[in-house]
Parts: C-alpha cells; sequence; structure tokens
C-alpha cells in the first residue's frame, strides 16, 4: 500500500505503438526456520537499489517496481530479474520472499508497521484496518494518452475486472492459517477501506478530480494517494493502474494479466474513438460479481456482465482472451497469451494450489514452502501440460525413494497404461470432463462438506479441514467382497472371543497361546474393561486392509474401540452421485444407505435383558469439538436416535436418562464415539459425577455400551501379530485374510532382527493411532532411523515392527492430472449376539472407506494429509451391465 506510488520508471508516454507497461509488485517476508511474516524489510531494502525496491506499511512487506517495457518478454526477463535481486538478498537474511494476496503464518504481536510518519498516521486514524494490513497485492501501469482518457477507460473497462481478480486469486488462508473459504480473502480485507472497488462513473479527468478533492474534503482521506480503485488513473504520470488483484507467485500469470489489461484499454480506446458506449454495469452487479471472483478463484462460477448470469471460471476467462485476439494480435501477444491461458487455466489457481499442498500433511509451513518455490521459479506451477489426464499415468510410486511396485499393481490401469476393463468407462468420463472442470467439481465438494460439518480435527494442529474425495471410485469385485466378508467375521468373532476370554478367565494365556506379559504390557488392558461380562463386546469393528503385491488381502490394524469412517462411505456416494453423475456405476452396486438401519439394528441387539423391547440408543458423543461429530451427528439422525453429550445424561437407581427440552427418557444402549476416560470423568446433567452411575448400571445390567470399555487391548500393535493364533484357538480355523508379518520388540531375540533390518521395515508404537509415530525404514532419513534405533534400546516393548507391504495403487486427481496414490479399505463389521455359548453372528456393512495417502505417501491415515474414495462394492449378480448413478 504505497501511498504515492512511484509506479514503473518511465518518460512521457509513447503516443504510437504499443502500449508500454510496468508491474508493481509486493513480497511479503518469511522467515525461513518459522515459515512466519519477518518484520525486516528496512534490513534487507538497505541491501538494495531504493529505486525498484521500496517500503510498505507493514515492515514485512517489499515492493518492487519494475522498468517499463512494451514487450511480453521483456516484461518476463524484468519481473524474474527483480525476483531474483530479492530473493538472493533475502536468503542472505535467511528469509525468503512470498508472492500471495496473504502468506497463512503470523504472530501479529511479532509485526510492526513501518516507522514513517505517514504510515503512523494512518495507523492512527484507520487502527483495525491499518494493523490487520497482512496483504499483498500486484499492480500494471499501461500508457495511455491523458488522464482524461485513462478515466474514460477506466469506468469502461470494469466489468472485465473481476476476471483478473480470479486469474490472480492467491489467498486462501488468513494470516492466523485458518481457511478462509475464499480464493482471495485478501479482497475481504481490502475492500474495508474506504476508498476500494468501483470508482463512481466520471466522464473527465476534472471531473474525476473534484471527487477525489470531495473525497478529501471529508476527512476520510487525507490525499489522492489514498485512493485505491480497482482501477485508478495515475496521480504523476499518465498511466491508468490496474489495482484488483492479488500478489501472483507466477510470473505466468502476471504476464497474462498485463496482456489482457493493456488489450482492454487498447480495444476501449478504440471503441471511445468510435462512439461506441460502454457496457450499463450498475454498482452493485459489479461489486457481485468481484465478490465472486473472490469467492471462486478459478475453481467456481464467475459472474458475466455482458449476458448477466454466471458461468464456469475457465469459459469466462477463455471468452475474454478470445474477445481481445485483435487487440493481442497487433500488440504480437496473442500467441503466448493464448499458450498461457492454457497453462494457467490448466494449473488452477494459486489458492488451489494451496489448499491442495496443506492436504498431503496438513501442514501450513509446506503452503509456505509451495509459494517460496513458486515465487523463486524453482518449482514449475504446472507439472504436466498435455490435456490428456492419464496420458503420462505410470501405476508405480511417485517418490522414486519408495520400492517400486510390482507392474500390475495399480487397481485401475494396468502395466501398458491401459485401463482395467471395469475401469474404462470411468476414466473415459473424467478424460472428457477435463482438468478445468473436475477442480470446479472439486471446488464444489468441498464447499458442500464445510455447509454439512463434514471435516476432521488433526491432533496438535488448529482449526479443522475437510476430508478430500478424490474422483476415482475404487471397485471392490463381488468374488473379493465375499472373501473379503468371510475373512472379517472370522477375525472379528475371534478378536470378540479373545476380548471376553482375556477380561474373563484368560484361558488362551493359561494354554501359552498368548505370552502373559502381552497383557501386561498393553496400554489398552483396563480394569473397566471387566464390565462388560459375557456378552458381546466388540459390536462395531474396523478392519484395514490393503491389497499387496501377491493380490492378497491383508489386514494391517485392527480397530475394535471407537472405529469411524462409516458416514464418510455414506457421504462419498452422494458427493459423486450430486457432482459426478456423469459417471458409470454398475447396476449391482451394494447401497449404502442401509448402513444406519443395519447400526440401528446391532445397536438394539445389544441392549441389556433387562430394558423394554423398544430400548433407548443414544449415540454419544463429546461435542462438537469432536473431530468426527459430522458422523456422529449423521448416524445419528439416518438411525433416529438422539446425538447426546455426557452433561445431558443423568444416573438415578442405575438407571441412566437422556435430559432434553422434551424431558428426560431412559436409555438402554449407548453407541460410544468418545474415549472412556473421558466419559467416566465428565459431569453429568444434575452436576454430578458420571463415573459412579455409569459403573453401576453397567455393573446390574441395565445399561450396554457400544464398543465395550477396555476393547483397546484388541487395537494394542503388538496383540495384533496374535490374532492368527486367536482364530485357530478359539474358531478351529486358518485365517482367510493374512496379518503382515510382525515382530514384537519386547521379544529380544525379534528386537536384534529388526535393529539388524530397520532401514527395510516399518516400525511403529503399540499404542499409536492416526499413522502417529509410524516410521517406514526405506523412506527414512540416516537421523531418523539413529532415533528410532535409540527409542527400540531404551524401550523395545513399545514398539513393533513391520514388514514393508507394497500397497496397491489408484489412480488420485492431483489439480491437473491423475497419478498412482496407494489405498487401503476399511471394512465394518457388527457383531450380534446370539445366545449363550455360541459365537456372535457377523455381519459385514455394505459401505467401506477406501483412504487413499498422499502423493508419495504409503500412510494413507487422514491425518497424515491422505483422502478417501467412493467405494463401489459389487454384489454377485450374472450381468455386468453398467448404469448411471442415480
Amino acid at each position: 500500500m504505497t501511498q504515492t506510488a512511484p509506479g514503473p520508471r518511465s518518460a512521457a508516454p509513447v503516443q504510437a505503438g504499443r502500449r508500454r507497461l510496468g508491474v508493481e509488485e509486493e513480497f511479503h517476508l518469511v522467515d525461513n526456520a518459522t515459515r512466519r511474516l519477518a518484520p525486516r524489510a528496512p534490513e534487507l531494502l538497505d541491501r538494495l537499489d531504493g529505486a525498484n525496491y521500496v517500503a510498505e506499511m507493514q515492515r514485512c512487506v517489499v515492493e518492487v517496481n519494475s522498468d517499463v517495457v512494451d514487450d511480453l518478454q521483456a516484461l518476463r526477463a524484468e519481473l524474474s530479474r527483480r525476483r531474483g535481486v530479492l530473493v538472493r538478498a533475502a536468503g542472505e537474511l535467511g528469509m525468503s520472499i512470498v508472492a500471495a494476496g496473504a502468506a497463512p503464518l503470523s504472530v501479529p504481536a511479532e509485526l510492526d508497521l513501518t516507522s514513517a510518519p505517514r504510515y503512523r498516521r494512518m495507523l492512527a486514524d484507520y487502527q483495525l484496518l491499518a494493523r490487520e494490513q497482512l496483504i499483498c497485492g500486484t499492480q500494471v501501469h499501461v500508457d495511455v494518452v491523458d488522464r482524461d482518457e485513462a478515466v474514460l477507460i477506466s469506468t469502461r473497462i470494469a466489468p472485465y475486472l473481476p476476471t483478473l481478480l480470479a486469474l490472480s486469486a492467491s489467498s486462501p488462508y488468513s494470516h492466523d492459517g485458518s481457511d478462509t473459504g475464499y480464493a482471495s480473502a485478501r479482497s475481504l480485507v481490502w475492500a474495508r477501506w474506504p476508498t476500494t472497488g468501483l470508482s463512481s462513473r466520471c466522464e473527465s479527468a476534472a471531473e474525476y478530480d473534484q471527487l477525489i478533492d470531495d473525497l478529501i474534503a471529508t476527512d476520510v482521506i487525507t490525499d489522492p494517494g489514498m485512493i485505491y480503485f480497482d482501477s485508478r488513473p495515475s496521480a504523476r504520470i499518465n498511466t491508468l493502474e490496474l489495482r484488483i488483484c492479488d500478489s501472483c507467485p507466477s510470473v505466468d500469470t502476471i504476464l497474462l494479466i498485463a496482456a489482457l489489461f493493456r488489450a482492454l484499454v487498447d480495444r476501449e480506446a478504440k471503441r471511445i474513438a468510435a462512439g461506441v458506449p460502454a457496457i450499463d454495469m450498475p454498482s452493485s452487479l459489479g461489486r457481485a460479481a468481484a465478490w465472486r471472483a473472490a469467492r471462486s478463484g478459478l475453481e467456481e462460477d464467475l459472474v458475466d456482465i455482458e449476458n448477466r448470469s454466471h458461468r464456469r471460471a475457465t469459459h469466462v476467462v477463455r471468452d475474454l482472451v478470445d474477445s481481445l485476439r485483435e487487440e493481442l494480435t497487433d500488440n504480437g501477444d496473442w500467441e503466448t497469451v493464448n499458450g498461457l491461458t492454457d497453462s494457467v487455466l490448466l494449473a488452477g489457481s494459486s489458492a488451489a494450489r494451496q489448499r491442495r499442498a496443506r492436504r498431503r500433511r496438513g501442514r501450513l509451513t509446506d503452503v509456505v514452502d509451495l509459494l517460496i518455490a513458486e515465487t523463486a521459479g524453482t518449482r514449475a506451477v504446472v507439472e504436466q501440460s498435455p490435456r490428456q489426464m492419464f496420458t503420462s499415468y505410470e501405476p508405480t510410486p511417485v517418490e522414486q525413494a519408495l520400492p517400486a511396485t510390482t507392474p500390475d499393481h495399480d487397481e485401475a490401469i494396468d502395466s501398458a497404461g491401459s485401463a482395467r476393463p471395469r475401469y474404462a468407462p470411468i476414466l473415459t468420463v473424467l478424460e472428457q470432463l477435463g482438468p478445468e472442470s473436475l477442480r470446479h467439481r472439486e471446488s464444489r465438494i468441498e464447499d458442500m462438506q464445510r455447509a454439512d460439518g463434514v471435516t476432521f480435527k488433526v491432533s496438535g494442529q488448529e482449526g479443522t479441514r475437510v476430508l478430500p474425495l478424490d474422483f476415482v471410485p475404487r471397485v471392490v469385485e463381488a468374488s473379493d467382497w465375499e472373501h473379503i466378508t468371510k475373512g472379517a467375521v472370522q477375525r472379528s468373532v475371534a478378536l470378540d472371543a479373545f476380548l471376553r476370554d482375556v477380561y474373563g478367565q484368560q484361558q488362551i494365556i493359561a494354554d501359552g497361546v498368548l505370552p502373559e506379559e502381552l497383557i501386561d504390557r498393553a496400554p489398552g488392558y483396563r480394569s473397566t474393561g471387566m464390565l462388560a461380562g459375557r456378552s458381546v463386546r466388540a459390536h462395531i469393528n474396523g478392519l484395514d486392509l490393503v491389497r499387496d503385491a501377491d493380490d492378497r488381502w491383508c489386514v494391517i490394524e485392527d480397530n475394535l474401540r471407537i472405529p469411524s469412517g462409516v458416514a464418510y462411505a455414506i457421504w462419498n456416494r452422494g458427493l459423486i452421485r450430486r457432482f459426478l453423475p456423469e459417471i458409470p456405476a454398475p447396476e449391482n452396486l451394494l447401497d449404502v444407505d442401509a448402513v444406519p438401519g443395519m447400526l440401528r439394528e446391532t445397536l438394539a441387539a445389544a441392549a441389556p435383558h433387562r430394558c423394554p423391547d423398544e430400548p433407548g440408543i443414544a449415540v454419544l458423543t463429546e461435542g462438537v469439538d469432536n473431530s468426527a461429530y459430522a458422523e456422529h451427528r449423521l448416524l445419528a439422525e439416518r438411525m433416529g436416535v438422539p446425538v447426546v453429550t455426557p452433561e445431558e445424561l443423568s444416573v438415578e437407581n442405575a438407571q441412566v436418562f437422556y435430559h432434553s427440552s422434551r424431558g428426560r427418557s431412559p436409555l438402554h444402549v449407548l453407541y460410544a464415539r468418545m474415549d472412556e476416560d473421558m466419559l467416566l470423568s465428565s459431569i453429568g446433567h444434575s452436576g454430578q459425577p458420571l463415573r459412579s452411575g455409569i459403573i453401576e448400571a453397567l455393573h446390574r445390567g441395565t445399561l450396554s455400551i457400544a464398543n465395550a470399555f477396555g476393547n483397546g487391548v484388541g487395537d494394542d500393535k503388538a496383540v495384533y501379530a496374535y490374532v492368527p493364533q486367536m482364530i485357530e484357538y478359539y474358531l478351529g480355523e486358518k485365517p482367510i485374510l493374512a496379518n503382515v508379518p510382525t515382530f514384537v520388540c519386547a521379544e529380544r531375540d525379534q528386537r536384534d532382527h529388526v535393529l539388524a533390518n530397520l532401514e527395510n521395515l516399518v516400525t511403529k508404537p503399540i499404542d499409536g493411532y492416526g499413522g502417529s509415530g509410524v516410521l517406514i525404514g526405506p523412506d527414512a532419513s540416516e537421523a531418523e532411523l539413529a532415533a528410532r534405533r535409540e527409542e527400540l534400546d531404551q524401550h523395545p516393548e513399545q514398539f513393533i515392527a513391520q514388514e514393508v507391504v507394497q500397497l496397491s495403487t489408484h489412480p488420485t486427481f492431483d489439480g491437473a492430472a491423475f497419478r498412482p496414490h496407494h489405498i487401503d479399505l476399511r471394512t465394518f463389521v457388527h457383531l450380534r449376539n446370539r445366545g449363550r455359548g455360541q459365537h456372535p453372528e457377523g455381519v459385514v456393512m455394505p459401505a467401506a472407506l477406501t483412504r487413499a495417502g498422499a502423493a508419495g505417501s504409503k500412510i494413507v491415515n487422514s491425518s497424515a494429509g491422505g483422502g478417501c474414495k467412493d467405494t463401489w462394492i459389487l454384489g454377485q449378480t450374472t450381468t455386468g451391465n453398467v448404469g448411471a448413478i442415480d
């Protein structure tokens, strides 16, 4: 926000030939160690040429003014040269530069305004506006004959400026790191100043100057330098200045915007001379168009002023470019602009790229690193240019550091690069839609997820984020599903038998099948586990499976406490139906909407004997702060039962009651979606602790909790190693689903094997979850391996190790093309009591959650940046017909 912007260094404007161009860029200064904004502009500017590098209001921002040129390639060279000087000088001071509308990491208390008297006066006058001016913009100057021409053209080009804003949109995050939901949050901050946005219509420089004098007379502004309209005549030189745009990490984006702005000036100058009237645009419509551009960027619709409608952003941009072909050709810009338009639209907005960077690991530092690299030009904005999104697809891991999979280990595309028969119609549709359309739909899906609260929170990180949904459904064939179903039920029944035994007679230990110390070391073994008695304990189980290099289905983890994710399977199906109705689906696709009814049947079957025929059932949650609260709410609504918090419960005479606006009602089954320690330490509706009342209700058989307290012992990674033995011991059967070969580090000989082969193994904490603490040996650095060796030496009992499983891959959209990402499959098994002395009945839900890891990662958990896919489970059928989802 330079008040008397010097603009590009220029002599008198040329009266014939191409109009000359100049650019002012504002850059954030970022500390290399913390990635936070660094208020060190004075120190940096001392090392630079003061004519081209100048201070801004905030000490964490520097402005760079280009020299004047009349050729786009010369402008590219000038911008790149100026950035290079700034990057090198900042690097010598331990800083980097970021060209974006806003940087996502800052501590406002660490920042300060430049000490110039003018800026201090602005702080005194504007207070919050000045303090929160942590934004950067790009300004473009174009020659005009005189200020009268500038004023007339400024009014006429106003309808097209929101499209240029959409091209530049690069500020999805506020300075505190929260996702604003906008592509250009900078525009929202900028719009709070009193003289931004559209200018009043003026017919001459004299009329425009009178408007400025009137504004100064109100004492709202102090001088003409505080006019910040979307475009404005320069106060000192004969140029028209574009001011609506965010700073752009990509120089190509600036070139495109500058060329289009110059062409607009050229066209409107010709139309003025020919007497062609300007488009009539009410100011309210202009504000709406600018708001939509800030909201949407290039990923959603923009306002089409000429047709008074809304259309896809890519179509609006392309139509603007095509409408200016004559002027672009006259300037020698057509071929360059045509190519830039293709590449910029293929890459999408910077805002979309930043969100994708954050999804990878959930870290805002990754967003800052992306912006640093793109600003410096060390990372290409578009890494794949072909319009065919599967052209260079290779069914191998993205990161070459990872061990290669077998050639045919991609589930959708074979080693020759051809779609497998089941996937051919799906991939054909996606190819036809193209990257721009898919990004548009991706943005719409994320908007819907946020609106519905379909978000999650990563432990240790601020805020919530959506679980990215990929476009390529994962197909599980009927024969595979039959095999999975049998194996999942077998495994769940054996684990439930283990839980009842280990909290009872512990016969499996007495018979020497499991070592006694295994249970002693298990953090999930709890005294409260004794309260469930001999009935079913693992009512709802989540088994995580992968397909290995030998095409076997293997279980990599058991989840017997609070398995989450089934609601995402339901949401995913609905979102794909709504936003990608073109994708054809098999007729024998199992219906995920049956899940809530089946869940209610399972919970009703869990009711204690001492309850009515229609037991009171509720979903128990800690509340809206729980990362899976949206899932709790959806399942409760679909089952027709309340979702309750501990504060809404009371216990009287060993009977649990739910208190609502309708009074109180008895509850007999709690579907617990919160940790047992949190529940037992909670204060109930009466203001008294719930612990003793809940325990008494369980003990006297008036309450069942699904899943039972103490089930965490079954989630233990060391206990996992013995599940095959459990299956043989309790069921007398061979395991249907394989275990991953596992080494229990508490056993001396197994620990020695792990230490000797650490770089080839995956090590995990026995009580870890969400991918926390997992170290993949082939991917680890020497420092990481050394740290893990030390941990194994000091606390071997806290770890297990497993052989590296070559997970299958699946095409996953990365914003421009499809790449292979590793996937797993979470299945959901329900167990229902069949009577004393019998193993429970196992029912596998017709919905499963496919999780896809971030690019190059074998950890698929959402907390590690993974996403998910709609999972198409196919039932047995005699036909293979394909029909549209409806």
